[in-house]
């Protein structure tokens, strides 16, 4: 582990500086360490684990992998305390009262993370599930640990569970096994703890598949401490070279492990002798250009493979990882990968978008492994660098602290809780989500039946807020719905956006459902009153235009569509002639209308019915009239003189009929509106006094439309230009009047328009 360790510094620098800032207690006293173990010791010795192990042993082993990623006496002294709480009847309490507040809640956050990690491993779901469920793991493994000590006191008794197969020679159970490779392997990748991950990955592939696992061993020609060492000599002699030439460059070095090879060999179909990068070097310097001086010592001093060169830097990939890729051959014409790379590419390819982790995890051109779910990887590629900050202040808290108390918990993964189905499927939710919010996580119908819950076996009010960890059971009826209380805010029902939107549509769908009732019943009505029940409902609603009879039937119920639509459809209607043909036929003939005066001639005002006065001309008795039949709208009078009906006449001559003013009836005469137009200079008060004339003169003004235009240059005053629509019973008497409009103060003329 040394040597592997020395190889390679870069990856295990930061968790070495996060876990080294704590040490010794005060000079005198035993150190936690020594404390801790003296406590635990009592309690371990000839206890078993469910793994086999024996307890204190274990404890031993998980406090020596922490030592060696340098880890401090405090964190080594939890790992004893960890499992001393199995057996203790108060674990929170004493290890409080014996060691700090701080040391009492890892203890209580580690057991229950391993009590749920067991569950979701002997969880029984199907071949679809499984790397959903995996997914979940990995997220409430941080999310669920609010101190992240916590999942490092995981990582290492993990890998010391499988080196004690390792070592005894037993069967490793596959199901502990699959969950190291994909769940503990990625977690200790992404807190760049490397070491722990390649001795995991290596273990969880010896024992998940022996037989492949044989075989790349035996095709490697060195042992693995021997390509170490001959790693770091080929780095020292790189590094040395570089100096000389005067370029100030850090060089890394690590063996690539056993499953590393393999997926690389699976991934892109490789033979062991086409893994060039079993041998790998990672030169890091300040400026671009020394990128490509590096890269020209290379190519000048060891013999390049051809066809495996990349310039990433050029050519960056799509997620903007940089950095030059070359493959040289040594001295003894092995074959050594080496990349390139100024400081700002590598802080971007190890905590950025293009982590490895990353971009090898998800998947990337048929590497093994379980995809990324949804943006957790991003989140932690961000929060990565923040989180091992505050790790490390909250250990020097935690050993400066005369009482051993930090408080501190980080909020990165507060967002989202995780809890188990009974079945122990495990259900992600939004913080402080309910039991009902849980219901329609699982499905829908759930959600809307859902009548209470029990968290942990004990019955909650359904209002009550979840807790990562929890397995609850939902207690539902066999039909129902929702109750209108859950969408109120300030009862606390509901918290997932997602179940209000639930709850909103299944009310919506009810009053939908009622709306459509109320409309059948309407419909239904209307059939029977007239003797159509025989008629088909669909086939009703197509004829009237609408897709479904429900579509139909909601209209109706919301009062959108009238009842007379559909009774008009259901009765049959008379033939009748079309109007123009009617008039055509009754005025080409003389004397076939009884109710036409003599010779055919239309009379206005006797069969008013059939007549209309034109808008254009405002016709007015004593006018010469002519008369036009129009299409549907039965006979148009028109002044003789009006310009629109001498063009229609022309066009089509046959439709022009004789018409005639009938007799004026003197005790209730008829009124015709007439269009009068009056210019004048514009004044305040100028409309008042033409309407004065109008009112003295006993005429009726409809209606009033005036526009004023500024005066050009020379001219007095403004023009104003007004037309009234009188009503008139005698043209000729419309004269007189428009005299005495003329008459007013600045008005210059007024006619008949």
């Amino acid at each position: 582990m040394k040597t592997e360790l020395a190889a390679r510094p870069e990856t295990a620098a930061p968790i070495v500086a996060l876990l080294e800032a704590s040490g010794p207690g005060p000079a005198g006293e035993a150190s936690p360490l020594e404390r801790a173990r003296a406590f635990a010791e009592p309690l371990l010795g000839g206890e078993m684990l469910d793994t086999g192990e024996e307890a204190l042993s274990h404890a031993d082993g998980v406090s020596e992998i922490l030592l060696s990623i340098g880890a401090a006496p405090s964190m080594r002294a939890a790992s004893y305390l960890v499992y001393a709480g199995d057996y203790l009847a108060k674990p929170e309490e004493v290890v409080s009262k014996a060691f700090g507040e701080s040391y009492a809640s890892l203890v209580t956050h580690t057991r229950k993370l391993v009590q749920i990690q067991r569950a979701a491993r002997e969880a029984q779901v199907g071949e679809e599930q499984k790397a959903v469920q995996t997914e979940r793991v990995r997220k409430m493994l941080l999310a669920f640990s609010r101190d992240l000590r916590v999942v490092l006191l995981r990582l290492a008794s993990r890998l010391q569970t499988l080196r004690f197969f390792a070592a005894t020679k037993t069967e490793c159970p596959k199901a502990l096994a699959r969950e190291s490779l994909q769940v503990f392997a990625p977690l200790a990748n992404r807190l760049g703890i490397w070491q722990i991950k390649w001795e995991i990955e290596d273990l969880s592939f010896r024992f998940l598949d022996p037989e492949n696992y044989r075989r790349v061993a035996g095709s490697l020609d060195e042992k693995r401490i021997e390509r170490a060492q001959g790693v770091e000599g080929a780095r020292c002699a790189l590094q040395d070279e570089l100096k000389a030439q005067g370029i100030a460059a850090e060089v890394q070095g690590r063996p690539k492990h056993l499953y590393s090879i393999w997926k690389k060999m699976q991934g892109k179909g490789l033979n062991i002798e086409r893994v060039f990068d079993l041998r790998a070097l990672r030169v890091i310097v300040p400026e671009l250009r020394d990128c490509y001086a590096v890269l020209s010592h290379l190519h000048e001093h060891y013999k390049p493979v051809a066809g495996e060169f990349d310039d990433y830097i050029a050519k960056p990939k799509p997620n903007g990882y940089q950095s030059l890729h070359t493959v040289v051959l040594d001295a003894q014409e092995r074959p050594m990968e080496v990349q390139i790379r100024t400081r700002a590419m590598h802080e971007h390819a190890e905590h950025g978008v293009a982590a490895h982790w990353a971009y090898k995890e998800a998947g990337a051109k048929g590497y093994a492994g379980v995809s990324a779910v949804g943006d957790f990887e991003e989140q932690v590629a961000q929060a990565r660098k923040a989180v091992l900050r505050q790790l490390l202040a909250w250990e020097r808290d935690f050993v400066e602290s005369d009482a051993g108390q930090t408080g501190g918990a980080p909020a990165v993964f507060d967002e989202r809780i995780y809890v188990f189905t009974p079945q122990a499927t495990i259900v992600e939710l939004a913080a402080n989500a309910t039991p009902i919010d849980f219901a329609y996580a699982l499905h829908t119908d759930l959600g809307h039946r859902c009548r209470g819950a029990k968290v942990d076996g004990a019955m909650v009010p359904l209002n009550t807020p979840l807790k990562s960890g929890q397995t609850v059971e939902v207690i539902a009826i066999k039909e129902g719905g929702p109750s209108l209380d859950w969408l109120n805010a300030e009862l606390g029902y509901l918290q997932s956006q997602r179940s209000k939107a639930k709850v909103r549509a299944w009310f919506n769908a009810l009053a939908q459902a009622q709306t459509v009732a109320k409309g059948r019943e309407l419909v239904e009505k209307l059939l029977q009153r007239e003797g159509k029940t025989a008629v088909k409902l669909e086939d009703l609603a197509s004829q009237l235009g609408f897709k479904s009879a429900d579509a139909l039937f909601e209209v109706v119920g919301k009062d959108e569509f009238s009842l007379r639509n559909i009774e008009t459809l259901l009765r049959p209607v008379e033939p009748v002639q079309p109007e123009d043909e009617w008039l055509a036929k009754r005025y080409s003939r003389p004397g076939t209308g009884g109710a036409a005066p003599k010779g055919g001639v239309l009379v206005v005002g006797v069969d008013s019915l059939l007549t209309s006065l034109a808008r254009c001309c405002r016709p007015a008795p004593p006018d010469a009239i002519g008369g036009y039949v129009t299409r549907g709208k039965g006979v148009a009078i028109h002044r003789i003189d009006c310009s629109n009906f001498r063009q229609m006449a022309r066009t089509a001559p046959e439709r022009q009929i004789p018409v005639t003013w009938g007799a004026n009836n003197a005790a209730a005469p008829s009124v015709y509106p007439v269009d009068v137009m009056v210019e004048s200079t514009d004044r305040q008060g100028l409309l008042r006094d033409v309407l004065d004339v109008f009112a003295k003169e006993k005429m009726n003004v409809t209606s009033v439309n005036t526009q004023s235009m500024k005066a050009t240059r020379g001219a007095k005053g403004d023009t104003a230009w007004m037309t009234f629509t009188v009503e008139v019973a005698d043209s000729a008497r419309l004269q007189q009047v428009l005299r005495v409009v003329c008459q007013v103060n600045g008005v210059r003329g007024a006619r008949r328009k």
